[in-house]
């Protein structure tokens, strides 16, 4: 069952229950369980502070469960099998929070801001 570490932790820890080499550079972790996400909240899944010990990463960096989805839950990380997590330590975080449903509209321009159209590094290093 996915808990808090510690109070006052975002994140609900996830453990492996089964680990999966599926090639060279890629290990799936099953976490044995699914949720049911209300509507106007998503889960969103991050890699555990300790994923530099295993040199590993998640292979689509935050993985996103929608309110729709009843499947179980799993990562796919990428980095070097050779140490990999094994079954029964946390490998990821689950961070359930709410989200604004916004309607998109279509303008010809866009209102005027301090940062302007800035884009990587504008602000400073």
């Amino acid at each position: 069952m996915p808990k808090y570490a510690t109070n006052g932790d975002a994140g609900l820890d996830l453990t492996a229950v089964s680990c999966k080499i599926i090639d060279s550079e890629h290990v799936k972790y099953n976490f044995g369980i699914a949720v049911e996400i209300p509507t106007g909240y998503v889960g969103l899944i991050f890699p555990r502070s300790s994923c530099y010990k295993k040199r590993q990463l998640m292979s689509n960096c935050v993985g996103v469960i929608d309110s729709g989805y009843r499947g179980e839950i799993s990562t796919i990380m990428l980095g070097t099998s050779q140490e990999s997590y094994d079954e029964g330590d946390r490998v990821a975080q689950l961070i359930i929070m709410p989200y604004p449903n916004v309607e998109m509209v279509e303008v010809v321009k866009l209102s005027e801001s301090e940062r302007g159209n800035g884009g990587y590094g504008s602000t400073g290093n």
